[in-house]
């Protein structure tokens, strides 16, 4: 009787295709507040929604810190100041705890689908407002 060697497991690619998102922008709807009238999506076009998800997509690819050090007018990242728009109160609909998270908002295509409102807590942004007609700086 004849014994083959062993192999030692491959890697599977999913596995590696995993670890290499561990640090990358990761997506959250939890704290996603659809019913605020100045920032429904609900009357938006499936267009609208092809762009979100194309946008969310090409940042999943980035890591955090990418993000937050961009510069770029095609991403348009930054910190919000709520004191400097619509909604001074700015996330109150939050636990206190949360309110008190740096909020940031990024762009979804130039100027013509608004902006993503949300927090990052390690590499999660979690999406609180998305806003297609510009209505948190006007």
């Amino acid at each position: 009787m004849r014994i083959k060697d062993r192999q030692p497991p491959r890697k599977s690619a999913h596995i590696q295709d995993h670890a290499a998102t561990l640090d990358t922008v990761h997506f959250s709807f939890k704290y996603l507040d659809i019913h605020k009238a100045k920032f429904s999506i609900s009357t938006r076009g499936g267009q609208y929604f092809v762009k979100i998800m194309e946008r969310l997509k090409n940042i999943c690819t980035w890591k955090v810190q990418e993000i937050l050090s961009n510069r770029s007018t095609a991403l348009r990242a930054h910190s919000i100041q709520w004191n400097a728009t619509s909604e001074p109160n700015g996330f109150s609909h939050l636990n206190e705890q949360l309110q008190q998270i740096t909020p940031y908002q990024f762009e979804v295509s130039a100027n013509a689908h608004g902006r993503v409102h949300g927090f990052f807590i390690t590499n999660i942004f979690f999406i609180v407002w998305f806003d297609p007609e510009h209505q948190l700086y006007r």
